[in-house]
């Protein structure tokens, strides 16, 4: 079935349609147009409205623009693609699984991307608040990200190749590897374990704190102060860091060290090895 040049109106424009091909088509006033879709592809169309693709199932969206006014969609889709696509509206992509996007625009992205699993990310650019979280078994590569409290609560994420700047990024999360990354913003990492982050430039206040198993390769830190606090850490650094508070234990070495703090009262001062090469 195919569906070409067509203004469609009213709530529920095409509801459980399967099995079609769309294009050049508008999905104009009406809530949940394609809920319950399934084998669809839909391209250089146009979507206006709230709910576009509730619990629809294996759909491909491309060339095609979703509006500030379709908010709140598509959320509980199984297998959706979206590829060279505008995404205006905010709190989009809420429990997808096996979701891909490529080279999507999100001027809006706030609360977007929240407990989903199985996601692939290429070349995206957000910006918005409270991307990403809670979701998990995430791959990105070319993310560029303007945004606080990115990826809160999410777990077994990879990234690469990418720029963030989000205050209170990674927090309470785990089994997280970042690859050749930008990242600038304060606190970083809190409350998570199993965070890596590998030839990464960093700047960041606090950042790095209440870590359990902190390991960092290759990165460079810069104005960078109070960074480790009761982490446990594997650290080696390329340049130098400005200060350093309280680690819980472990090791790191950069090629100096500005100020550090270990303080008695609050950890065990003989638990961690601060090394600075020559």
């Amino acid at each position: 079935m195919s569906i070409v040049g067509q203004h469609l109106t009213g709530e529920r424009a095409a509801f459980g349609l399967h099995g079609a091909d769309i294009s050049q088509t508008v999905f104009a006033d009406g809530e949940s147009p394609l809920k319950h879709s399934g084998d669809i592809t839909a391209q250089r169309s146009v979507f206006e409205w709230k709910y576009p693709l509730w619990y629809s199932k294996d759909v491909t969206v491309s060339d095609s623009a979703l509006l500030e006014t379709a908010r709140s969609g598509p959320w509980y889709a199984d297998g959706l693609t979206v590829a060279r696509t505008l995404v205006a509206a905010p709190k989009t992509f809420r429990r997808c699984t096996r979701l891909v996007l490529e080279d999507v625009d999100m001027p809006d992205a706030s609360e977007t991307l929240w407990w989903c699993d199985d996601v692939r990310l290429a070349r995206v650019s957000a910006r918005g608040d409270y991307f990403g979280m809670g979701s998990s078994h995430v791959v990105a590569d070319g993310l560029s990200l303007a945004g606080n409290y990115a990826f809160d609560g999410a777990h077994d994420i990879e990234i690469s190749n990418s720029t963030l700047l989000s205050k209170d990024a990674f927090w309470n999360c785990s089994d997280v590897v970042v690859r050749g990354c930008t990242i600038v913003g304060e606190y970083l990492g809190w409350n998570s374990r199993n965070l890596t982050f590998i030839d990464c430039v960093i700047e960041s206040l606090q950042g790095m704190c209440y870590i359990d198993n902190l390991v960092m390769r290759g990165c460079r830190l810069l104005n960078t102060t109070l960074a480790f606090e009761y982490s446990t850490v594997d650290v080696e650094i390329d340049g130098g860091v400005d200060s350093i508070i309280n680690p819980a234990g472990g090791a790191i070495t950069a090629d100096s060290v500005g100020h550090v703090t270990m303080d008695p009262e609050r950890v065990d001062v003989g638990a961690t090895r601060i090394t600075t090469r020559g």
